[in-house]
């Protein structure tokens, strides 16, 4: 009888194992050795454009949007000091669903409703409707993202943006903008608000 509950219990548990099969690895993204590289480019580029040196966004498309995506990268650290939860495009689909979590489509065409990737400066903070009120301009720096200010692609909050994975539900879709939660977007300004140069958002796909 002994044996039979031991068994039960190692059968239980190699289920469970395979249910929990953790968020990263269903839905990986862009790879910790790829990240890597990418902030040694993204280093590069802000030294040489006169940007922000501690930090830069990271944003990877790549990955379900159920989980968090959005990175605030550490240069010195060389590991991201925060992620957050970001919305992408609908592009054809539906406003406000989560219908292409797992493919985020890209276009640097005006009336798209998607977002697009490439390296943006983020500029100058406005007033927005949405959210906590607070936007930054996006300035495009790439031929896939050089329309961004003309498509009115900026960051800013929006409360159908979770603060927590919502995998494997995806985030609300916009019409293009990186839309994080509003209590990840009063952090983001925080940081904003403190930087003395203009700080580099590297949007993926």
């Amino acid at each position: 009888m002994r044996y039979k509950t031991i068994l039960v219990i190692l059968v239980v548990g190699l289920i469970t194992s395979c249910q929990n099969t953790t968020q990263e690895e269903t839905a990986p993204g862009v790879t910790l050795q790829k990240k890597y590289a990418l902030a040694q480019k993204a280093l590069d580029y802000c030294t040489t454009n006169n940007l922000n040196t501690e930090i830069y966004f990271l944003i990877d498309f790549s990955k379900h949007s159920g989980l968090p995506r959005f990175y605030v990268w550490d240069f010195e650290a060389k590991a991201p000091q925060k992620s957050y939860m970001v919305s992408h495009g609908c592009c054809t689909s539906s406003w406000g669903s989560d219908q292409s979590k797992t493919n985020a489509i890209m276009s640097n065409v005006p009336e798209s409703h998607a977002s697009s990737e490439g390296k943006y400066i983020v500029g100058d903070r406005g007033y927005s409707n949405w959210g906590i009120n607070v936007k930054y301009w996006l300035r495009g720096q790439d031929a896939t993202n050089n329309n961004a200010t003309k498509r009115v692609i900026v960051l800013h909050g929006w409360e159908k943006v979770s603060d927590e994975a919502v995998y494997p539900r995806g985030t609300p879709e916009g019409w293009g903008c990186p839309a994080v939660s509003n209590k990840a977007m009063r952090e983001l300004d925080d940081i904003l608000q403190n930087t003395e140069k203009n700080v580099l958002m590297w949007v993926m796909r």
